[in-house]
């Protein structure tokens, strides 16, 4: 009774840790593959680097407002094409992310922020309409809860710098399209300013969203990439020292990874040659003593079996075993979870995951 328990105790861990891993993949490696095709797709772009604008020793030059009538820039685009860069300071220095054209779970999922195909394009006399995940691939609008009145929200295309000042929040029903109309306190009228609209899951954690968080802004100027930077994006280091752009547009070193397959085939190579060097140093010693009644026969176990089939002393064989249970993490990560997401009715509604083909 007492094997039968433990062996239905394994399990139990098991399931719990196979849970835990979902959690992971949700809430962070679908954020880290959302950066990984957000930097391949701005390197797939000819825009230029704002952090190399530089002006000598004072570093990056501070782009100036200009007058007249804003450019409106792209003029049009197709679904998943690049609209704007989205800078971001409130949610920290090093936050960015691309705005793609379409709000479908596809562009949301992968590339960071949507922007509404109706409504209108940066610079454009209206209402500029994005879309984005709160929670999971990347949480773009995560922390929509912590912009103050007057922070900056900047929007950069190929050659423009539009600057937003944020002004107030709403919070509707999945039905109110109006809070993204032209002028969306009066929905069916003219436009008589420029503005951008970003709309986000409410609540935060939770499947589906009975609400949206709607966040507004209000174009404050424009400016020319050419001419350096925003800004409300440099900082100075020290009383008179150089002029710094806050992205230093790095991605981090996870997001570098296609997918997890380098990770568990490295793993796995380790594990292959410390099996046999430790099969060639020690052999089965554990066994070995069972064998000869030197050591009592351990019970049924599933993760003590394990360890019994490792070679070697005790320390080796706990070692192997944790990079054989780190392997199996890994592939539940990178096929087990996405697999869970897609076919399993509650899970899908959970994490609105989608297979991404490129």
């Amino acid at each position: 009774m007492w094997t039968v328990l433990g062996i239905v105790a394994e399990l139990l861990f098991t399931m719990a840790g196979i849970c835990a891993l979902y959690i992971v993949w949700q809430m962070w490696w679908t954020g880290v593959q959302s950066e990984h095709t957000q930097v391949e797709q701005r390197q797939s772009v000819s825009w230029s680097d704002p952090s190399k604008s530089a002006n000598s020793a004072k570093g990056v030059s501070i782009a100036s407002p200009q007058n007249g009538t804003p450019p409106v820039q792209p003029e049009k685009a197709n679904t998943g094409d690049l609209i704007a860069q989205i800078y971001i300071p409130r949610f920290g220095d090093q936050w960015q992310r691309n705005i793609v054209e379409g709000t479908d779970m596809p562009q949301l999922n992968a590339h960071g922020i949507g922007h509404y195909t109706y409504t209108q394009m940066p610079g454009a006399l209206g209402n500029f309409a994005a879309a984005g995940h709160r929670a999971g691939y990347g949480q773009p609008l995560g922390d929509v809860d912590k912009l103050q009145v007057g922070d900056p929200i900047v929007l950069r295309t190929k050659d423009y710098w539009y600057v937003y000042t944020y002004t107030r929040y709403t919070i509707v029903s999945p039905d109110d399209v109006g809070v993204v109309a032209p002028d969306p306190d009066s929905p069916g009228t003219k436009p008589t300013e420029r503005l951008i609209t970003l709309t986000t899951c409410e609540p935060k954690y939770s499947a589906p969203a009975s609400h949206r968080w709607i966040s507004y802004g209000k174009l404050k100027y424009w400016a020319k990439v050419s001419d350096g930077v925003p800004a409300e994006l440099t900082k100075q280091q020290g009383p008179g020292g150089a002029v710094q752009f806050i992205n230093n547009e790095k991605q981090s070193f996870a997001s570098k990874l296609p997918s997890l397959v380098p990770v568990l085939v490295a793993a796995l190579i380790v594990y292959l040659v410390l099996f046999v060097m430790a099969a060639l140093l020690w052999r089965w010693p554990l066994r070995r003593a069972i064998r000869d009644g030197e050591v009592k026969r351990p019970t049924a176990s599933i993760y003590g079996g394990l360890m019994r089939l490792q070679p070697g002393v005790k320390p080796v064989r706990i070692l192997l075993l944790l990079i054989l249970i780190f392997a199996a993490a890994v592939a539940v990560v990178q096929w087990g979870c996405p697999w869970a997401a897609a076919n399993i009715p509650l899970l899908r509604q959970m994490s609105n995951f989608v297979a991404v083909t490129k």
